[in-house]
């Protein structure tokens, strides 16, 4: 029986890239905690996509803040029509946008927008 060798890979190139790749991870994580703690928002990393966030999936990001569990974020982004496994760094200026305004609004419950009062309120602070 015959084995098949594997392709020759280049170990420096291997390194570099496995460099790349914990220096993305590191970096990540950090942005994370910062999301976390409130230091930054979500919606400021989806506007600016600073480069350790470009491969980052949607998902993962909102996921990060506080109190947005999977559910809550599937919800999220299916209201706006993106996928959860969509890098940040591909959405698109409208998404972006989009996305940032979703996030940046206050919660209210649709419930208490069936008041008058309170319709008149919510409008007074838009």
């Amino acid at each position: 029986m015959t084995q098949t060798a594997a392709p020759p890979f280049s170990d420096p190139q291997r390194l570099r890239a496995l460099e790349r790749a914990n220096e993305i991870r590191l970096a990540r994580a950090g942005l994370k905690r910062r999301i976390a703690t409130g230091e930054i928002s979500a919606a400021e990393v989806i506007l600016t996509c600073p480069k350790e966030a470009t491969s980052w999936s949607v998902g993962e990001l909102l996921m990060s803040q506080r109190r947005w569990g999977s559910t809550r974020c599937r919800k999220f982004l299916f209201r706006n029509q993106i996928l959860e496994t969509k890098p940040v760094g591909q959405l698109t200026e409208r998404q972006r946008r989009v996305l940032a305004t979703g996030l940046d609004a206050p919660l209210v419950p649709p419930a208490v927008l069936d008041r008058p009062a309170a319709q008149e309120m919510v409008l007074a602070t838009v």
